[in-house]
């Protein structure tokens, strides 16, 4: 069992930046890989980036070159770093660990942190 915290969400005015953070515990040496997700109200959730346990980075084409996902092992946490946010940015951001076991793999969200844009 992997638990998630998010934080750093909230609003922004457009063209700002917000740094959000996904802090694990549990089962943390079980950790595969990192993921931040976002949903938008009446859909679905939609893949932003992901960074494993040996620190390769992968993005989204929607993440384009305005979020960065990084990670620090010593506290077991990730980040995601947006900047020069976009009203069409709003939405709820979900952090995703995968985790892999000789019993397989499994997947663990977070709670999910608001991001708001506007004026």
């Amino acid at each position: 069992q992997v638990n998630l915290e998010e934080s750093g969400g909230g609003l922004v005015q457009p063209g700002g930046s917000l740094r959000l953070s996904c802090a694990a515990s549990g089962a943390v040496a079980d950790i595969y890989s990192i993921e931040w997700h976002r949903q938008f109200p009446g859909e679905q959730r939609d893949f932003l980036a992901t960074i494993s346990s040996s620190g390769r980075i992968a993005y989204a084409d929607s993440a384009e070159d305005r979020f960065t996902i990084s990670r620090d092992n010593t506290k077991n946490a990730v980040y995601l770093q947006m900047d020069r946010l976009k009203p069409e940015d709003t939405a709820v951001y979900y952090c995703k660990v995968l985790t892999y076991t000789s019993a397989g793999s499994r997947a663990f969200w977070g709670q999910g942190t608001q991001v708001t844009v506007s004026i």
